[in-house]
């Protein structure tokens, strides 16, 4: 059973990364409920990332195409915020496009209207 615990998180992209921003985001929708806006999640987020020293970049331009992804955490993984009823496939098409322009591997999308959070990991397609 080690042997295949082992495995699997050779295949998980940024577990601990994933881990840490996880827990973040729990903390923040449980401070601010579901109603609040996205730049008020996004502040919040902010500040608990310099609590912790953790490297990140907010509302980053990628490339010419105009795009701004709401957060790059340590150069590795586009957390993309959202605070709507529904999460669409054009939210996925958007950082699945963000993942390409910015060369990363992994995205979070995370809807913080729903009243249980379901952070979404969205590995990119290479093409």
């Amino acid at each position: 059973m080690t042997t295949n615990k082992k495995i699997l998180s050779d295949k998980i992209i940024y577990p601990e990364l994933s881990y840490t921003i996880t827990g973040i985001l729990f903390a923040v929708h449980n401070e601010l409920g579901s109603y609040s806006r996205e730049k008020q999640y996004g502040d919040l987020i902010e500040k608990k990332f310099k609590e912790i020293k953790l490297p990140y970049k907010r509302e980053v331009a990628i490339g010419d195409s105009g795009n701004i992804l709401d957060f790059i955490v340590d150069e590795k993984i586009v957390l993309e915020l959202k605070s709507k009823r529904f999460i669409t496939s054009d939210n996925f098409r958007q950082i699945q496009n963000y993942l390409q322009q910015a060369f990363l591997k992994l995205g979070i999308l995370v809807n913080f209207r729903s009243k249980y959070l379901k952070p979404i990991r969205v590995i990119r397609i290479d093409k």
